[in-house]
């Protein structure tokens, strides 16, 4: 080893301090530029929180704070939901149209994986955790366009039954059978028994709401023009998109539908959404809203028509009431 002089053992010292104060103020620097984000093992505050992709990766915020520090995981996704203990994950795979459906614990442990063909859409989970359900595109990228072709599935996580295609099961359409080739499902939400379930049916240039029985196969239309429904937690709603005038070229409408009664709510976010909405309680409801730079934000807004919009975790999307806790706890 060389000997090195007090004078020089000094000035390394001084230069190591220097150097180390000027990685300090960098780091704080950039932590001061960028959006909170808390990985590994961080505490990022207790209590409920809300799941949501930050860049594609499944994260967590506090619901107390949902603008503040997040838990950001390594998970990447194109879409993602949980409920009832239960995270479901689409991701790309491979090139093209080669998708994956990953099931996961809600400590992130895989339960599964299905291989899928198609562009990840939508992706819903039964408040029990239990049924998983997706919509992939198959050919086009957006339903206000005309030609695109979509493919809804459900998986039973009990049984491991699998329904690839809704368009397997029997249609009926205003009290009638009905099969065409032209069909296409998207947008499910399950009832609380794991058996019935909400979605949209598109077929001859009419949008649908249909109900379906899983077990029985079969899906009947209630009204039109209602898509992406989604079923508030109370079992008595239904949060949808309804296109202007019925043409999506105009945009859509963020709508509530009472189950009993038939009365629509039009919300007081008047920007055209293009998501399934996600209950965050009974009278919340969130969805994303894209920016003209790509970037996608998660907003909420009061169910019952009252209120203004309100930014609720910018820089994320796919929202969802979450049972998953952070890293380290």
């Amino acid at each position: 080893m060389i000997a090195l002089s007090p004078r020089i053992r000094v000035l390394v010292t001084v230069l190591a301090a220097l150097l180390l104060a000027g990685v300090a103020v960098a780091y704080t620097a950039l932590a001061r530029d960028r959006p909170p984000v808390a990985t590994g093992s961080s505490p990022v505050g207790g209590g409920p929180r809300l799941q949501v992709l930050t860049n594609g990766r499944l994260s967590t915020v506090s619901r107390a704070d949902p603008g503040g520090p997040r838990e950001v995981t390594e998970l990447q996704c194109d879409r993602a939901y949980t409920a009832g203990g239960t995270v479901a994950c689409l991701k790309p795979v491979g090139p093209l149209s080669s998708t994956g459906l990953i099931v996961l614990d809600a400590s992130l442990r895989e339960r599964s994986a299905l291989p899928l063909t198609g562009f990840p859409n939508r992706l819903r989970v039964s408040s029990t955790g239990r049924m998983v359900a997706w919509t992939l595109f198959i050919d086009g990228h957006s339903y206000a366009t005309t030609g695109f072709s979509t493919r809804a599935g459900i998986l039973d996580t009990r049984t491991g039954r699998l329904v690839k295609s809704l368009e397997e099961f029997t249609i009926t359409l205003d009290g009638h059978p009905y099969r065409n080739a032209d069909v296409n499902f998207w947008g499910v939400t399950f009832t609380a028994d794991d058996n019935r379930f909400y979605a949209t049916m598109s077929t001859n240039g009419r949008r649908h709401l249909v109900e379906g029985d899983f077990a029985a196969r079969t899906v009947k239309t209630l009204r039109d023009n209602v898509e992406c429904p989604s079923l508030s937690p109370d079992g008595t709603r239904i949060a949808y998109k309804s296109a202007i005038d019925a043409d999506p070229k105009k945009g859509w409408r963020l709508s509530v539908l009472d189950l009993a009664t038939q009365r629509i709510t039009p919300l007081a976010e008047t920007r055209s959404v293009d998501d399934q909405a996600a209950w965050l309680d009974d009278q919340t409801v969130a969805y994303a809203l894209q920016t003209s730079d790509g970037t996608n934000n998660t907003w909420s807004v009061p169910a019952d028509g009252t209120g203004t919009p309100r930014l609720l975790v910018p820089g994320a999307n796919s929202p969802a009431p979450s049972e998953v806790l952070a890293a380290g706890r």
